[in-house]
């Protein structure tokens, strides 16, 4: 397929779905969802954040959101608290299994990273890096 060799969309297209693949097979090893990974990093990050703006954040449908925090707060990884000045919002905190919990799915992402980028050597895993965060952001904001 000549005509797609030359075409940078077709292999971030195939090397999404290479990335995909590696981190759904580590993820369901794990138990775990990458969802939940991106909502505890983002809680983590942020410390106590209004629902909405977790989803906002992380980019995941609010009904998503709701669904993946019942999961989280079900395994004690957060909990959800009335927002003091707002009563119709909820706060999200991270637990401190859930700041272990994230421990451990850092550890499965760090294998997904190692398995995706293995055909590189590590000078050209940070070009990479830099390149497609550029690529990234670009699309965020076009």
């Amino acid at each position: 397929m000549r005509r797609l060799d030359d075409r940078a969309t077709w292999w971030v297209s195939r090397a999404q779905l290479r990335a995909h693949a590696v981190l759904q097979e580590l993820f369901t090893e794990a138990g775990a969802r990458a969802y939940h990974y991106r909502l505890l990093a983002a809680v983590e990050a942020a410390g106590p954040i209004s629902q909405a703006d977790l989803g906002r954040s992380t980019e995941i449908d609010r009904s998503d959101v709701s669904v993946a925090l019942a999961t989280l707060e079900d395994g004690g990884f957060v909990e959800r608290e009335p927002h003091p000045s707002d009563r119709r919002r909820n706060l999200v905190t991270l637990t401190a299994a859930g700041r272990a919990e994230l421990a451990r799915l850092d550890e499965v992402v760090d294998r997904a990273q190692e398995m995706f980028l293995a055909p590189l050597a590590e000078e050209e895993r940070t070009v990479f890096l830099d390149l497609v965060r550029r690529l990234g952001v670009g699309a965020a904001t076009a």
